[in-house]
């Protein structure tokens, strides 16, 4: 049987020596094993083959089926698929909601009519052409399906925009032994041998879903906790989904209707729609500024009206005492850049946190979505206090908090029941005003400076003999604000700018940010470092830096003597239209896979990596270039009009790849072409391909790279 460690501490993981949370021995932990009805699976779809590949989570055995032009194990894979719906098994995939499992559904729905591997391919090429705005039509709803499905991708929430996120990239964040792409372009007949290699591909898919699934157990544990508490199925949820659900169940609970009405037969989001906000309207009138760069903020402000949310702080700052604050419309930042900041026998660094800002600051100023009336700070602050009542790490907490924080980003969503644009921007202005206010105060201490404000809070470093100064302020905003502020003290920062730093705390633990984190696995939602949907590259980098700024070792003697291979590796990611090019010393050029691991290499095969990439703005390469300051009606229609004069110009004329001549009236002055573009990546460096670990040699990695990478981020702080 398999399964992880539990640890007092509440930590999972692999069997190992000590838990990599609080370092308890393993023999002082729990063994958990895996949920014995979970899945992992995937399928491979081609004109002719298809393939189903199953792994047994508990016992990793592992079953594939196959229905093609030389197999047809058809009723096979029937009677497997109805064994998992009769014991209650659960399937989980990558993107499976999405595909997978709509074409499953399809084989089950339609086995008895004789389906073909011809069919199956069918559906799948409609689901993978159906535009991406209708992607929800082949999405086989929960009240539907045959076998509970559990998708990565949309716990994750990579089905999001800033998130995307492909399994080949989740393989390379893993540090998987092998990162492979699809063999064969899709279409393609394939003979029995392709087949073959097909299979094992489709096998090497489900272990990386399995060992994704293993670092998500905590995840899927947290919404199984929260579906048998609410009866409801949260395991396909994202958090901040899970967050909206709570809320919005907890107001159409006690404000039935609240949320949503019926137009034309279908459920709608009930919303509040304004033409313009006047923000001198949700300006709070008690705050106040003595501060003259504040205040001159203030009134500019209140002298706005706009019509949309997006971009109206554009270049908005004020600086004091030669600190810039930079105000956003998620928030206000600023920070000392490019130094180390201490505490010492004379000063102290202190870190303050408003708890919960945004929550709050609608509950206390009885901020709210207009259509939801005031019982929705009612409501919103019987959360915050149930939240208060349950342990910090809890499901519930969690839950709790998740649906605080939602309410604020979904307001400006023009999907959702929150969405009133005056509400997002009251709490985005006035939680910036406020730490204004709470800055303008601290700032007349003598010998305080501002270190950082970002958001919620700011950090100062304040003299030692006017720290309780400094908390008096504090706790008088607190009482003028009706708001909470949480401490920290702080014994160093290495700061190079406000996203990027490293705080050490007097115990010696570190909160990493930016370029600085390097922890592969986010176990803690609070924290600072990696997420699976970012860049794992060269984590040796960010790894040395800390060695050198905070343990004072030398950069170079740590990356030569570093034992783990995979903190060298990068990877590449270029688009499904672009190559990428690898072309060695010997003049030898290789087409690579669309994502790449890769290290910086002095090996004789190493070489330079280039993406090459169509023309911009859908030309093809021999296109006349198009002028600039052009709209699209304007160019298509001078073009439509060249095209259809066509036949009456004189043989002779220059015409590009598209048989258009050059005109002056949309195309540029130097009669310039579209061309390939390329792009050189790493350029000065040579580089070894290695999706295959086994192919890397720590005796040819070029150090010097690492060195000079690391040199980046700790030598302008020491400067």
């Amino acid at each position: 049987m398999r399964g992880r460690h539990l640890c007092e501490c509440g930590k999972y993981y692999a069997s190992g020596l000590n838990c990599p949370k609080c370092s308890a021995p393993e023999w002082a932990s729990t063994f958990v094993p895996f949920n014995p009805l979970d899945w992992t699976f995937d399928i491979e779809t081609y004109p002719n083959i298809c393939t189903f590949d199953f792994k047994h989570l508990s016992t990793g055995n592992r079953v594939i089926y196959e229905i093609s032009d030389r197999v047809n194990q058809s009723v096979e894979l029937y009677n497997f698929l109805n064994a998992l719906a009769g014991s209650g098994c659960r399937m989980v995939g990558f993107n499976n909601v999405g595909f997978d499992y709509p074409v499953i559904h399809f084989f089950i729905e339609y086995f008895h009519t004789g389906i073909t591997y011809v069919d199956i391919y069918n559906k799948a090429q409609q689901i993978i052409n159906t535009p991406w705005q209708n992607r929800y039509d082949n999405v086989i709803w929960d009240n539907d399906v045959h076998i509970t499905q559990i998708d990565l991708f949309r716990v994750h929430h990579f089905d999001n925009d800033a998130r995307r996120t492909s399994l080949k990239m989740i393989e390379f964040n893993l540090c998987m032994d092998s990162i492979e792409d699809l063999p064969f372009p899709p279409g393609t007949v394939l003979n029995n041998a392709e087949k073959d290699v097909l299979i094992k591909y489709n096998d090497h898919d489900v272990d990386a879903t399995e060992l994704f699934l293993i670092e998500s157990i905590e995840m899927i544990e947290f919404r199984e906790q929260l579906g048998e508490k609410y009866n409801a199925n949260y395991l396909n949820h994202n958090d901040k989904k899970i967050g909206t659900s709570y809320l919005i169940n907890e107001l159409e609970r006690q404000l039935p209707g609240s949320c949503y009405t019926r137009v034309n037969g279908r459920k709608a989001p009930r919303q509040t729609i304004r033409q313009m906000i006047a923000l001198a309207d949700v300006i709070f009138p008690y705050i106040q500024f003595k501060e003259p760069e504040f205040e001159r903020v203030k009134q500019w402000l209140a002298s706005q009206v706009i019509t949309e949310t997006k971009g109206i702080f554009s270049d908005l700052s004020a600086t004091i005492n030669g600190f810039k604050y930079d105000f956003g419309t998620g928030g206000i930042h600023g920070s000392i850049d490019s130094t180390i900041v201490e505490s010492d026998d004379d000063f102290e660094l202190w870190d303050w946190d408003v708890a919960s800002y945004y929550p709050n600051l609608a509950i206390k100023n009885k901020l709210y979505p207009e259509h939801l009336s005031e019982q929705f700070c009612t409501i919103y602050n019987d959360i915050y206090i149930q939240r208060g009542e349950h342990k910090k790490g809890t499901a519930l907490n969690r839950a709790l908090k998740l649906a605080l924080n939602g309410a604020y980003g979904d307001s400006n969503s023009k999907y959702s029941p929150f969405y009133d644009p005056k509400f997002t921007m009251g709490i985005t202005i006035n939680g910036q005003l406020l730490l204004c206010m709470l800055a303008q105060y601290l700032i007349d201490i003598p010998g305080l400076t501002m270190v950082q404000i970002n958001t919620d809070g700011l950090t100062v470093r304040c003299p030692r003999k006017h720290i309780e100064d400094m908390k008096t302020i504090c706790k008088w905003w607190e009482g003028y604000t009706c708001l909470e502020l949480e401490s920290v003290i702080y014994s160093r920062m290495f700061i190079r700018d406000v996203n990027n730093y490293i705080a050490e705390k007097p115990n010696g633990s570190l909160k990493r940010k930016g370029a600085y984190a390097y922890e592969r696995i986010l176990d803690n939602p609070d924290t600072m470092d990696r997420q699976w949907h970012q860049n794992h590259s060269a984590l040796i980098v960010p790894k040395a830096a800390e060695a050198a700024l905070v343990h004072g070792q030398d950069i170079r003697d740590f990356i030569e003597n570093h034992d783990n291979i995979f903190d060298y590796m990068l990877r590449t990611k270029v688009g499904r239209a672009d190559e990428l090019i690898h072309a060695d010393a010997f003049g030898n050029k290789k087409s690579l896979q669309k994502i790449t691991r890769y290290y910086i290499s002095n090996a004789a095969d190493a070489g330079s990596l280039t993406k090459v990439s169509p023309p911009t703005k859908g030309a093809i390469v021999g296109q006349w270039k198009r002028a600039n300051g052009l709209t699209d009606q304007f160019y298509a229609a001078v073009r439509t009009e060249l095209q259809q004069s066509v036949d009456e110009r004189a043989i002779g004329v220059d015409l590009d790849a598209t048989g258009l001549p050059w005109d002056e009236r949309i195309n540029t002055k130097n009669r310039s072409k579209y061309d390939t573009r390329r792009t050189g990546l790493n350029v000065g460096y040579l580089s070894k391909p290695c999706n295959d670990i086994r192919t890397a040699r720590r005796d040819d990695i070029n150090f010097d790279y690492y060195v000079a990478e690391t040199e980046k981020l700790v030598n302008p702080l020491r400067e």
